[in-house]
């Protein structure tokens, strides 16, 4: 059998991609795997949200923070905006598990779902997901 990776160009690699280069694959392989809806919580208390400075679009990427040091929820994720913008958290009733794989090392992050103002309030749903 020949060698998967020869000078000559031929082998594995040559086989699969029919010329002695080595193949331009994107690295790390990377997808974004969706684990669950919910929506912002603590929405009420972002005067931004409230007064209409920040508008957020469905599909619009948030990030997640987590914050340990939360006096009220040890398990608590901030949620930001791309401009770094804090619009919220994960509710506490989903991030334990969130928390725990964040703390592992996983990188989670949403989209938003909806956006809109309800009885005068900000409505956010929210989809989270893991980038693998």
């Amino acid at each position: 059998m020949n060698e998967p990776v020869n000078s000559g160009g031929s082998g594995l690699i040559r086989a699969l991609h029919g010329n002695g280069d080595l193949p331009s694959v994107p690295l790390p392989f990377q997808r974004d795997i969706f684990l669950f809806d919910t929506y912002v919580a603590g929405t009420s208390f972002i005067k931004e949200l409230k007064d209409g400075t920040i508008s957020l679009s469905e599909g619009e990427e948030v990030s997640f923070f987590r914050e340990p040091e939360n006096r009220y929820d040890a398990n608590a994720i901030v949620i930001k905006t791309a401009a770094g913008v804090k619009i919220g958290y994960v509710p506490r009733a989903d991030n334990a598990v969130f928390s725990r794989l964040m703390d592992a090392g996983k990188l989670l992050f949403g989209k938003i779902s909806e956006s809109e103002i309800k009885k005068g309030y900000p409505q956010i749903g929210l989809a989270i997901y893991l980038r693998d």
